[in-house]
């Protein structure tokens, strides 16, 4: 399946790949498949090392962290001369060894032309709380997430349908309704199936029948997710602390205030007692955080409340395995308020996998918008999110009011349109915001 986030692969080529690169994400988004797609298709000659399974890999970088002492016990190990001109060397699972993670800056400041990808599962932990000395400014890091609803379009086969909904977007002209009603329609079986590779292809192969779809694959997933926490936190009270907030997410998410309270985990929640806890998830890359921004001011950044904030899945196929929700219930468009909750999480995940940092903006409890955004063209863009048709916003009126941004932006089931400064985009159109 093709992935976007190959164009960020083939840019470090371009740039000539002096410093290594170090993928972050979390588990299961297809990063080991994409590398090595990349690595065959790119490079005469590609070697794949896993460190997590090879306990004699870990040791080379137990004995030494000089770049040329580690390709010798490379090629030792391998039984045979590696090219470093031909070569690419493929690091997986590098979160295992820290010293590795330190040789990096070695390979950086060889004259030999190293090419190092490396990726891992909690990589974002690792770096947070590494003991020696992280290499900065010697490593390129990028991040993946799992598959946007732009990808999963075209894993599905419906590029046209894609280049038609961004070329409605860029004219603000509807989609001929046939169009409209089948990407709903697909919008609706992502919401079902989400964003995780090994589900998207479970679905194709199974003729984009949801019905058919193994939602075991995502369950399996969940619980490697919760397998992870108790594996690499080595404190048993942190990891049901960690644990504790995974699981409480969907329910935060059906309060009609989603704000995060430490206290709906247990009557003895406070922050100092779970802090960490989220701080690890977000690490992860497990969740997602939309701060609150107190101020509607550049930059955004630096005034937020560190005190409000809400939390997200990083996809919404787990949140609705999670919620055990039943895909007719989504499919069939049944009218429930945990809808609302679903969307939102969505177009989170949309927003982060366009490298957004997520906002919202509140005034004293009596208005809400979902996300803002800040662009260098256009300065600040509300964004409302409906989970249907009714578009009747006190909130967005009120901030519009308030800011005179430039124009707001809704999500909802309605077709494309510009009507009193607000675009109206349909949900499945939301990776087309930039």
């Amino acid at each position: 399946m093709e992935r976007l986030f190959e164009k960020k692969l083939l840019d470090w080529k371009q740039s000539g790949m002096k410093k290594p690169l170090m993928v972050v994400g979390a588990r299961q988004i297809g990063k080991t498949y994409i590398i090595e797609k990349f690595a065959k298709e790119n490079f005469e000659q590609y070697l794949y090392f896993n460190l997590e399974k090879n306990s004699e890999l870990r040791g080379i970088f137990e004995k030494t962290i000089d770049d040329a002492k580690i390709i010798e016990y490379l090629e030792l190990y391998i039984g045979k001369k590696i090219d470093i001109e031909k070569t690419i060397l493929f690091f997986d699972e590098v979160q295992v060894s820290e010293n590795f993670i330190v040789s990096l800056k070695y390979f950086n400041e060889s004259d030999k032309p190293y090419k190092i990808i490396c990726a891992g599962s909690l990589l974002g932990v690792k770096i947070n709380r590494f003991k020696s000395s992280f290499p900065v400014g010697k490593v390129r890091m990028e991040t993946m997430c799992p598959m946007s609803f732009e990808e999963f379009l075209k894993a599905t086969g419906k590029e046209m349908l894609k280049n038609k909904i961004e070329e409605c977007y860029e004219t603000m002209m509807p989609m001929p309704e046939f169009a409209h009603e089948q990407a709903i329609d697909l919008y609706k079986k992502y919401l079902c199936v989400g964003g995780m590779p090994e589900a998207v292809k479970d679905f194709v192969e199974n003729d984009l029948d949801v019905e058919k779809f193994d939602s075991h694959i995502i369950s399996d997933i969940k619980d490697m997710y919760i397998a992870d926490m108790q594996k690499y936190v080595k404190n048993n009270l942190e990891t049901v602390k960690i644990e504790k907030i995974y699981k409480n997410i969907p329910s935060q998410l059906a309060k009609d205030n989603k704000n995060f309270q430490y206290n709906f985990i247990d009557e003895d929640g406070r922050k100092r007692k779970y802090e960490s806890s989220i701080d690890w998830l977000v690490a992860s890359k497990m969740i997602l955080i939309n701060y609150n921004a107190k101020r509607m001011e550049i930059p955004l950044k630096v005034y937020i409340d560190e005190n409000k904030f809400k939390l997200y899945l990083s996809d919404v196929g787990i949140l609705t395995n999670m919620s055990e929700i039943r895909f007719s219930d989504i499919m069939l468009d049944k009218t429930f308020l945990y809808k609302g909750a679903i969307t939102e999480n969505y177009i989170a995940q949309e927003l982060a996998s366009k490298e957004e940092t997520l906002y919202y903006w509140t005034s004293n409890r009596s208005a809400e918008i979902d996300f803002v955004l800040y662009s260098k063209e256009d300065g600040i863009i509300p964004i409302e999110v409906k989970s249907g048709n009714n578009v009747r916003s006190v909130s967005l009126n009120m901030y519009i009011n308030k800011y005179n941004p430039k124009y707001a932006i809704r999500f909802s089931t309605r077709n494309f349109g510009y009507e009193n400064n607000i675009k109206s985009i349909p949900l499945y159109a939301a990776f087309c915001v930039k």
